[in-house]
């Protein structure tokens, strides 16, 4: 592992706000979407039922009240450990503008918007940048010590690497803010590594999206958890309202009992949908297809020979999927990343990736 100094967008060399909803655009609307890591058999219609039950309530201002204590009934935290947001993206602006900090830290290969929102609020920021050579695990050692913000997720977009909490929790300093990015979590069966609803670990703010699981991109809901003083400080550099009230309505709903019930049973079907996905890839070695594993988010890391031909084939194929080379740490045409699906849109993007894929290793 090594650290990067980083300083401005043009230096970076990577495009930090390309985002996988890119793939599908401007032409791409008919393709089978494997760029976008939210859940393809969303909402639910008894979610879409909750959300526009609140549509009569429009004249009136959001009232967050209920969904906060809903949120903090499901983590087992007191209300005033909850900020809710517009997204865990506005999070991470929350957390740019708002903290004070002198060298915030983010690990990468992860998504890249925590380091875009320092950067835009004027901050340098330093990378620690995780090896393939160590399956992208986290050696807590490589975190400077003197770093007093450091951003990671868990498991990591687009690495798929669940790292232990133990790992994450160690990097917890005097002084030291540590952002963990939960936002793919709930995709985990069990969350066996989950941070959220910690308040032993000093310093903590475990950031939880809803958009992910339920298909709730459009409507940006997610939230903060930390300790009061910090969701206080955030809080104060939200606009008024920055939650709409079909946002609330479907962040107490997804952290009902049943709402989590099936979200427990998506994430052990997922789990076994990705299974099928690795082994498919897995069988690809011979042509030079490498999958980073142990997997364990909702989307898969691969390497690829000649990725970037490869995406564009499999484009003409009719398949959509993630280009690796603008997240920091996997630079080259080398990377793609892949959501999980149903077995029936694996098997056809599979045979598409025969098409697709060199004859011959380079």
């Amino acid at each position: 592992m090594r650290t990067e100094g980083t300083v401005g967008a043009p230096g970076t060399g990577h495009d930090l706000r390309h985002h996988g909803d890119a793939e599908t655009r401007d032409g791409g609307a008919g393709l089978v979407d494997l760029a976008v890591n939210v859940r393809a058999d969303t909402p639910p219609p008894w979610l879409r039922e909750e959300i526009a039950a609140s549509l009569p309530s429009l004249a009136a201002y959001p009232d967050g009240r209920a969904a906060r204590a809903a949120v903090a009934a499901r983590h087992g935290l007191p209300v005033e450990r909850v900020l809710l947001t517009a997204g865990a993206a506005e999070a991470f602006v929350l957390l740019a503008r708002a903290l004070k900090v002198r060298r915030p830290v983010v690990v990468h290969p992860q998504f890249t918007e925590p380091e875009a929102a320092l950067r835009d609020a004027g901050h340098t920021v330093d990378r620690v940048l995780l090896r393939e050579a160590d399956g992208f695990r986290l050696d807590p050692a490589a975190v400077p010590e003197d770093a007093d913000l450091v951003v990671m997720g868990n498991p990591t977009n687009p690495t798929s690497v669940l790292h232990p909490a133990a790992a994450i929790a160690s990097l917890a300093r005097p002084g030291r803010v540590l952002v963990v990015d939960e936002a793919f979590m709930d995709a985990v069966p069990g969350e066996p590594e989950a941070l959220a609803g910690r308040t032993d670990v000093p310093g903590l703010v475990v950031l939880r999206s809803l958009t992910k699981t339920w298909g709730l991109a459009g409507l940006r809901i997610g939230y903060v958890l930390a300790a009061p003083e910090t969701i206080a400080e955030l809080g104060r550099a939200q606009p008024l309202w920055p939650v709409s009230t079909p946002a609330l309505a479907a962040a107490e709903a997804c952290v009902a009992p049943r709402a989590l019930a099936e979200a427990a049973h998506a994430a052990h079907r997922g789990a076994a949908d990705r299974g099928h996905l690795v082994a498919g890839l897995t069988a690809f070695a011979s042509r030079g297809v490498r999958v980073v594993s142990p997997a364990q988010g909702p989307f898969v890391l691969v390497r690829v020979p000649g990725a970037d031909a490869v995406r564009r084939r499999l484009r003409a194929l009719g398949y959509a999927v993630r280009r690796g080379d603008t997240f920091p740490g996997l630079d080259g045409d080398a990377w793609l990343r892949v959501a999980v699906r149903d077995r029936g849109t694996v098997g056809g993007f599979l045979a598409a990736l025969s098409d697709a894929l060199p004859r011959q290793v380079p």
